[in-house]
């Protein structure tokens, strides 16, 4: 399948595609004619590295750990650390978030206390 038949099948935009290549991990792509040619395992990646970007990880931290994930299983520990601390660092931002939800539901408690008397 093309960079254009993945990215419309997939939703996956064109820029991941590109970036996705240029950090050399298609190892499964063909290029063909002057075009890539990507199967399923490269389907499965590029999965993986939508759910990374979607869960906050920087362009860097995305090539890291995909370079790990392609080095094999002795780059679990690495990888699940490397998660690991982006769920310490999601918890720590909606405990900050719950917080100010307790400090705005207080100011609204003061306003409507004060419209009841």
């Amino acid at each position: 399948m093309t960079i254009n038949e993945a990215s419309e099948r997939y939703n996956i935009p064109i820029k991941i595609l590109q970036e996705y290549e240029s950090w050399g991990l298609c190892g499964e792509v063909k290029k063909i004619m002057g075009s890539w040619r990507y199967d399923e395992s490269d389907i499965e990646r590029l999965s993986v590295i939508m759910t990374l970007h979607d869960i906050g990880f920087t362009n860097e931290e995305v090539k890291k750990y995909m370079q790990l994930l392609v080095s094999g299983k002795s780059t679990e520990k690495e990888r699940l650390k490397m998660l690991s601390e982006k769920r310490n660092g999601t918890l720590d931002e909606i405990h900050f978030k719950e917080k100010q939800l307790d400090r705005l539901d207080y100011l609204r408690f003061e306003i409507q206390k004060g419209n009841k008397a």
